[in-house]
This record gives C-alpha cells, sequence and structure tokens, in this order.
C-alpha cells in the first residue's frame, strides 16, 4: 500500500475525537483489519502491566481464533520485547503454547505510546500485533507507520490532559495566592495604606501582606516580597514566605531574630538557586510615629519627608533571603510625621523597560511620587503604575510582577 496514502488514512481515523486512549486505538485496529490493501487476517492490542512484568490483551479483531479476555504474556518469555523498544516493529514466529493453539505461527508486533521503565529496561506502553499470511519487509513498514501515528495521537492526548491539569492547577494557585493576599485598603490609626500586586504571569513571585500584631493589635506588620524569577515555583517560594510570616506574627517576635529565623528556613526549604527579597516594617499607636524596619536585599523603599519635601531611602539592612543559612539582619528605624509617605515596591517598577531597553528607573518613581503628596495611597498607587505602564513595552523581555505598598500618616 501507498505509504503516504497510507498514513493519510491513518491520519484522518486518528484525529476523530475518542473517549479514551483505547477506543483510539480500538478503532484504527479496526480500520487496519479491514483494510484489504493491508491483508491482515487479525490485530491485538496489549496493554503493558508494569507491576506483573507483563502485557495484558485488552483489544482483538479479525478472522482468527480469539484469545481468553485479559489474557497476560509475560515479559521474560519474549526477549522480542527488549528488541521492539529499541526497532519499534519486528517479525518473529510466535512462541507461546496458548496463542500456537490459536493458529498464530507467526506475527508483527509495533511498540505504540510512551516507554516505561520495568526494572532496568525500557518497554512501549501498548503493542499493537497482527496476523498476516503476508508477514514481512512490506508489513513492517507499514506497521511502522501506523504505529507512528497511532503514538502521535497518543502523545497529543497526554499533552492536551497535561495543558488541561495544568491550568487547573494554575487556576487554583490563583485562587489560593488572591484568598492569601489581604484587601488593598487599610486604615491603621492615623495611618492610611494601599497595596497592589500585578503578576507578569498568571502567578506572582511578588507578595505583599499586613500583619495585626499584639493582643490589642497594637502594631502593623507591612510585608512586601519577592521571589526570585516567576511562575508557579516564584508563587509557592512566595506563599511559603507569606505564611512563615503570619505564624511568626503571632509569636511577637523581634524583627532582627524573625528575619534571622526566615533566612534559614527558606535556605532549608528550597534549593540553593532560590531566593527572595524581602522588606518587612511595622508601624504602630506610637506618637511620636515610629517606624521600625528591616530590608533583605530588597529595593530601598522611598520615604517622603513632608517637612524637608525630600525623599530618602531606606537600603538594606541584610542580605537576599536563602543563600547565606547564616546571615545576621539588623532593625533600622524612621519616624512618620503627618504627611510623610513611604513607598514600598518590588523591582518590576523600576526595572520595566521600554522597547529601547531602558529601564524605568528610580529618577521616574521619585518624580511621580513627589508630584502626588497631596493625593491618597490609593492615588498615588494609580499614579505610579500608569505611569510605568505608559513607559514600559508588554514585549519586553524585561517585564517582571509589580508589587506596591504605599503608606500615608494623615494625622
Amino acid at each position: 500500500m501507498d505509504q503516504k496514502k497510507l498514513y493519510r488514512t491513518i491520519e484522518t481515523v486518528a484525529s476523530k475525537n475518542f473517549p479514551s486512549d483505547k477506543d483510539l486505538m480500538e478503532d484504527v485496529v479496526r480500520q487496519i483489519v479491514k483494510n484489504e490493501e493491508i491483508q491482515l487476517t487479525g490485530g491485538r492490542i496489549w496493554k503493558l502491566d508494569a507491576r506483573k512484568k507483563s502485557y495484558k490483551l485488552i483489544f482483538q479483531t479479525g478472522k482468527v481464533q480469539k484469545i481468553p479476555e485479559d489474557f497476560l504474556v509475560n515479559i521474560k518469555d519474549y526477549p522480542f520485547f527488549e528488541q521492539i523498544a529499541n526497532e519499534r516493529t519486528i517479525l518473529a514466529d510466535e512462541t507461546n503454547k496458548t496463542l500456537i493453539s490459536k493458529g498464530i505461527m507467526k506475527y508483527s508486533a509495533s511498540g505504540v505510546g510512551r516507554k516505561v521503565t520495568v526494572g532496568d529496561k525500557k518497554f512501549y506502553e501498548y503493542l499493537l500485533s497482527v496476523n498476516s499470511d503476508m508477514i514481512g519487509d512490506d508489513l513492517l513498514y507499514t506497521l511502522n507507520i501506523v504505529a507512528a501515528v497511532l503514538t502521535s495521537k497518543l502523545n497529543e492526548r497526554y499533552l492536551s490532559l497535561s495543558r488541561k491539569n495544568l491550568i487547573a492547577d494554575i487556576d487554583k494557585a490563583k485562587q489560593l495566592q488572591r484568598s492569601i493576599l489581604p484587601a488593598h485598603e487599610l486604615k491603621f490609626n492615623s495611618y492610611e495604606l494601599f497595596g497592589v500586586t500585578i503578576p507578569a504571569e498568571n502567578v506572582a513571585g511578588d507578595f505583599y501582606d499586613y500583619l495585626k500584631i499584639g493582643d490589642e493589635e497594637e502594631r502593623m506588620g507591612i510585608v512586601v516580597g519577592d521571589a526570585a524569577s516567576k511562575g508557579l515555583g516564584a508563587a509557592a517560594e512566595a506563599m511559603y514566605i507569606s505564611g512563615a510570616l503570619r505564624m511568626a506574627s503571632t509569636f511577637q517576635i523581634k524583627i532582627s531574630p524573625m528575619m534571622m529565623r526566615l533566612n534559614q528556613l527558606v535556605n532549608k526549604i528550597f534549593s540553593d538557586d532560590k531566593f527572595s527579597s524581602l522588606f518587612y516594617g511595622e508601624i504602630s499607636n506610637d506618637k511620636k510615629g515610629l517606624f521600625l524596619y528591616a530590608n533583605a536585599g530588597h529595593n530601598p523603599p522611598m520615604f517622603y519627608s513632608k517637612k524637608f519635601n525630600n525623599i530618602s531611602s531606606l537600603n538594606p539592612t541584610g542580605p537576599l533571603l536563602g543563600p547565606a543559612p547564616n546571615a545576621r539582619y539588623e532593625t533600622d528605624s524612621i519616624n512618620f510625621h503627618k504627611g510623610d509617605i513611604l513607598v514600598v515596591y518590588s523591582d518590576g517598577i523600576v526595572e520595566s523597560a521600554n522597547d529601547k531597553y531602558e529601564f524605568y528607573g528610580d529618577e521616574r518613581l521619585q518624580k511621580i511620587i513627589l508630584a502626588s503628596v497631596n493625593k491618597t495611597p490609593k492615588e498615588i498607587t494609580a499614579e505610579i503604575l500608569e505611569d510605568v505602564i505608559k513607559f514600559s513595552t508588554s514585549e519586553s523581555r524585561y517585564q517582571d510582577d509589580k508589587t506596591i505598598v504605599v503608606i500615608k500618616r494623615n494625622s
């Protein structure tokens, strides 16, 4: 039979929608057995049972004596099975007495689907075996084409199912991440806060959180973190760190030892190519506006002083979380006065790039903050994001998750 014609025929048959892999293979085997040009008398599908180290009969058709359903052939009794794993299709003499009694003296078998490890060897997930009065090279070439098309279609089904599972997993991760992130707006004593995270992908490695501390909730922890890389791995690291901080806040641990312990956990739990930057600060009901903070390698937040009408930076007080298990973290402080503003952000803001590969940068961010000091935290956040979006291009390879938390003292 013309091989291109055969390919098109099998491709057409196998491209229909089937409820299962088995239904797909059964239909193809029926069609090739019926095809007079191929000259087959029967066909069977065997499925590998790795636990039993055997192949089980799952389908048979044609003008041959029927083999008992669920019949097993042991791998150890068929050295040809290893040959099939290397050559895909073989022609052989039958050796199984039960099959010989059914008139099967010679057969051709082809491997279909993925390869599965049994012991220290690999075997095809399925075998397609046929009977014919014309066992020879032409049949071998024909079955190679059939097996190749079947394997291709099964792989498409595997990938489609994997994509559906991945999409479902991503949707669950998005829902979980949204449930963990706090509400955007928050008022705490004389402070007003607004935060937002915009993922570069479906889920973010950036995160922020508000943590109420103390029996009377007299303190509020503000967290902004950025787990290295993007996607599900970064999101998992971000959620772990966020959860660990929430738990730590219930024990009212001082900032420096809390950061040291968190760093040790990240180093222990995640692989050595994983790390995170983190800014943690606490506002309170202190009338002098004391703000204690630690900065683990995070972008220096920008602090606007209304009195002096200038911006200063809250530089790192310790290294990134993860790489160095014995790292130490100092605690520093500033004082908020009425009208003062703190903008905490991730590198997705200042490292947003335009089509000339220029970064948005610190200077542009400072200009937007200075032009927005009379606005609310929500309005300041909107102004920053709008300006970053206008500047950057979505095609740039430098796009990253974007997080902003703005804190303003109103009285």
